[in-house]
């Protein structure tokens, strides 16, 4: 997993990143316990993180604290054990699983395949960061408006793409930079601004797209129970008047 490779990248931040793997893990089974206790281990993943990334670099992506920080890097563990951040991406299950048959093939959601952990962290910062870096927000207006996405969705694809600049900027020993979508790096009010007034997407759109992704659920479920009745009998689904 995540902790064993990061043990063996040598120093002290080899162990701080296991350590980190087995804090997020620890909190994940306190999560119900009293609030002081999960207030100290907080504070411990924080200690802990300091350690593990000492120049804050997964903090200094948009919509990550330090909880989130903790969790991203204690799940991802060392970034060189990937052979390119496709691999990132697929470890952390948000990537779109693919259906190919013999006549073509098809994208559905996310394969899930990956570390749930991180892909929760992700899916978390994910909501910020839509309202934080404005090429992260123009991509999730452009899956709401224009692809016709719903929210959960469009926000697996901005963690995929939070999670493949973090971990560039890992392996590059780097900071994340907030930039326009030209390429013009801004402050984090200019950010928030930017995003505020050219990505907010509308009170309708996300209504329809709760619809329609409603109606596909009880769709599914109506054709699911439709074929069930076929099978057992040749009766109609509903009875007949006498």
């Amino acid at each position: 997993g995540a902790a064993s490779v990061a043990v063996g990248a040598g120093g002290g931040r080899g162990w701080a990143v296991a350590g980190l793997s087995a804090e997020v893990a620890l909190e994940g089974r306190l999560a119900l316990d009293r609030r002081g206790g999960i207030k100290e281990l907080s504070e411990r993943m924080g200690t802990v993180y300091e350690v593990a990334d000492p120049d804050g670099i997964v903090l200094s992506a948009p919509g990550v604290a330090v909880t989130l920080a903790a969790q991203i890097l204690g799940r991802l563990g060392d970034v060189h054990r990937f052979d390119s951040l496709s691999a990132v991406r697929a470890f952390s299950g948000l990537v779109p699983h693919q259906k190919l048959s013999g006549m073509g093939g098809s994208i559905g959601g996310p394969t899930k395949a990956g570390d749930a952990c991180l892909r929760d962290a992700l899916y978390l910062a994910a909501d910020h960061a839509r309202r934080q870096d404005p090429q992260l927000a123009a991509r999730y207006h452009r899956l709401m408006t224009e692809a016709g996405k719903h929210h959960t969705s469009a926000l697996c694809s901005v963690g995929a793409v939070l999670l493949t600049r973090i971990a560039a900027c890992l392996h590059d020993g780097v900071a994340y930079v907030v930039r326009d979508v030209d390429g013009r790096p801004v402050t984090p009010e200019e950010g928030r601004a930017i995003c505020s007034q050219r990505y907010t997407v509308p009170a309708e759109v996300r209504a329809a797209r709760r619809t329609v992704s409603r109606n596909k659920v009880i769709k599914g479920r109506d054709g699911a129970a439709k074929s069930g009745v076929a099978k057992r009998s040749k009766a109609a689904s509903v009875p007949a008047q006498a």
